[in-house]
């Protein structure tokens, strides 16, 4: 029998670290660059005829690259924003705290985020938003900033079956933020795309396990208990995203609809049920007064009627209390048995 080892990769862990402030390095490297230029004029002026002296004006050669190196560590992070530091594939920590920093220049830059730029072309246009906005994403460039701040995933509208294999259209909007940046950076390929996908499919999920309506005695449905659908929406989606080190603040159904082909007869079928469930109750308010009817009339002793004429009775108060027309009332102008 073969045996299939899997191997368990533990999940990434942050790590929050502190860089230099940034002003204070801008004022060190300002004063490197001024000693490297004196140094340059100094080994020029205080050679000969023959040159410059070669020892100082080496050393300021040497200092200009590596001074125009350490310029390009500052980086500025906008409140709620975190950069994750890569030095040579080693993860070395996140950088949290907002302001004016600088760190390794050897740090790894990567591209922004895809959410980073935004499109305007509507969704499901051919070679249109999909396209542009891959396009814009690669020309935003940035040194694995991160937003901490909370975003929304509009689900676009589903065409699924609910439990009982009724074709539906469904919505749904997904309020979410990044919570361990190590986790949404090492532990996915792109935790956007991850984000995405793992909505839909959770939100497919979640409109096959539910009927749409007209449940069982306390089921839930779709339509009938929206809060306990969110709730469970959220839930799902909690459990699938924690991989990539996201948190999910809120998810809620936002369009809720039969398919166009089912639409007519489930509002034919909705209509009578509410018309089986108006007669319902007219029949039982008309059995109620005609039960009174008689009773009041045996206890007041106003007639004395037999079974067959207490029948007649019911029955023409029936037709009077449960018509729909308006009554026209006979006048008999004989005896009651005639």
């Amino acid at each position: 029998m073969n045996k299939t080892n899997q191997i368990q990769i533990a999940p990434s862990r942050e790590k929050v670290v502190s860089v230099h402030n940034g002003w204070v390095m801008l004022f060190v490297i300002i004063l490197l660059y001024l000693g490297t230029i004196g140094l340059l004029i100094y080994s020029i002026a205080a050679g000969q005829r023959g040159g410059p002296l070669l020892a100082p004006f080496l050393a300021s050669m040497l200092l200009l690259p590596l001074d125009i190196i350490m310029t390009t560590g500052f980086f500025t992070l906008q409140p709620n924003e975190a950069r994750v530091l890569i030095l040579f594939g080693e993860y070395k920590g996140t950088v949290r705290e907002s302001g004016f920093h600088w760190g390794n220049p050897f740090y790894s830059n990567g591209p922004r985020t895809a959410m980073a730029a935004q499109t305007t072309e509507p969704l499901g246009k051919p070679g249109g938003s999909r396209a542009a906005a891959a396009a814009q994403w690669k020309r935003h460039m940035g040194r694995y900033k991160i937003s901490l701040r909370a975003r929304t995933h509009n689900i676009e509208r589903l065409k699924v079956n609910d439990k009982r294999g009724n074709p539906i259209e469904i919505g749904a909007v997904v309020v979410w933020r990044v919570q361990d940046t190590a986790q949404a950076t090492f532990d996915v390929d792109d935790y956007e795309n991850y984000i995405e996908m793992q909505s839909e499919s959770a939100l497919r999920h979640l409109a096959s396990a539910y009927a749409y309506d007209h449940g069982e005695e306390n089921e839930i449905t779709l339509r009938s208990n929206v809060e306990e659908v969110s709730v469970a929406l959220r839930t799902e989606l909690q459990e699938r995203l924690i991989k990539a080190g996201v948190t999910v603040d809120e998810a809620r159904l936002t369009h809720l609809a039969y398919a166009p082909e089912i639409a007519q007869a489930m509002l034919r079928r909705q209509q009578a049920e509410a018309v089986i469930a108006a007669r319902k109750k007219i029949v039982f308010g008309a059995v109620s007064m005609v039960e009174m009817a008689l009773k009041e009339m045996t206890e007041r002793k106003v007639l004395d009627l037999d079974d067959e004429r207490k029948a007649s009775m019911v029955s023409n108060l029936m037709v009077v209390l449960c018509g729909e027309s308006e009554v026209h009332p006979v006048i008999n102008t004989g005896t009651l048995y005639s």
